[in-house]
């Protein structure tokens, strides 16, 4: 079933580090710690997996802050959405159903701002390479002090009760039979976003490459 939670964190960029490497030199996540008004979040940001077949696969580009609909003006702190368009949620994958279709996801044209958010999702190409390369396409937009915003699933069973953010990434089509496949949805996508001084955010976005590309309206995968 999709997540009980959803949302986005706005703050400010604090600091960011990189996974300890295990035994054989892998790492997984790059960490990056956003301070609110009610903490230091620490979110961890998937570059890498466990299964060794499975690779990441990234976007990175900029965006003018009203392609984020209504999210930019949300304020500091964590914010659950609703798993909607139009509560500012993001979906990689909805743009070829958002059409004037009866009865496919809308009874009316998406707004005009997550017409062009989703355009911009469609037209990027996914790219691959090593861990490596995908820290380094996050880190690059990783300036401390910038307004950020990260989109996943809050912690809220952390043992040492730190405040944070996960499943910053794709979470949609994973395979039928995967421990993942429980948690596929719609309009629940994880992203990395800083804001430039012009008021433009870099965007980082993140997938595994075993996720499917087309989803049905559960986000299962679809062949």
């Amino acid at each position: 079933m999709p997540f009980e939670r959803y949302g986005v964190l706005s703050g400010t960029l604090y600091r960011h580090y990189r996974d300890r490497p295990d035994d054989q030199g892998r790492w997984f996540h790059v960490h990056v710690e956003v301070d609110a008004p009610d903490g230091r979040y620490r979110c961890a940001v998937d570059v890498d997996s466990h299964k060794s077949n499975v690779g990441v696969q990234w976007k990175a580009f900029t965006l003018d802050a009203d392609a984020l609909g209504p999210v930019p003006a949300l304020g500091p702190g964590c914010h659950d959405l609703g798993p909607s368009p139009d509560s500012g949620a993001l979906d990689f994958l909805r743009h070829p159903e958002l059409v004037d279709r009866s009865g496919v996801l809308f009874q009316r044209r998406p707004p005009s701002w997550l017409q062009d958010l989703l355009d911009l999702f469609g037209s990027r190409p996914w790219h691959a390479g090593s861990n490596i390369d995908a820290a380094t396409a996050l880190e690059a937009i990783l300036v401390e002090g910038r307004p950020t915003l990260v989109f996943g699933e809050p912690f809220d069973d952390d043992p040492e009760g730190d405040l944070g953010m996960h499943n910053i990434h794709q979470n949609q089509g994973d395979p039928a039979g995967s421990q993942w496949s429980p948690e596929n949805g719609i309009w629940q996508d994880g992203a990395t976003l800083t804001q430039r001084p012009d008021g433009r955010y870099d965007v980082f976005v993140n997938k595994f490459s075993s996720q499917a590309g087309h989803t049905d309206s559960a986000g299962r995968p679809v062949v």
